[in-house]
């Protein structure tokens, strides 16, 4: 489901839809948000298919610490007030799955079967 939550977030920097991004546009290629945008959209989409779940939510998990820390955390301490709460979830999840691995009816689980 995360990773079904995902998509859309990188899409919205990449492509502007399902909605623009704050300001209008889409982000501006090999930028910082373009990079996150490419990371949500194929990070996500692995994740939903359960291949290479371990290191892709790893790195996931950084990628929204890394966003945490550089684009909320500037807005005051509390995460409900600095609208935070997205970013710790998602790496809290993702660092969890890093750990967890893909579950049975994943692509990494069939990857396995056939070994």
């Amino acid at each position: 489901m995360c990773g079904l939550l995902f998509i859309p977030i990188g899409t919205m920097k990449l492509f502007g839809w399902p909605m623009a991004m704050p300001g209008g546009g889409t982000a501006h290629a090999f930028s910082q948000v373009w990079v996150g945008g490419v990371l949500e959209l194929i990070g996500g989409t692995l994740l939903v298919l359960g291949l290479c779940t371990r290191p892709i939510a790893f790195v996931l998990s950084g990628e929204m610490a890394v966003a945490y820390f550089q684009f909320h955390a500037p807005h005051g301490f509390w995460p409900m007030m600095n609208q935070g709460q997205p970013a710790i979830l998602f790496c809290f999840v993702f660092l969890y799955l890093s750990a967890a691995g893909a579950g049975p009816w994943s692509l990494d689980a069939l990857r396995a079967r056939r070994q």
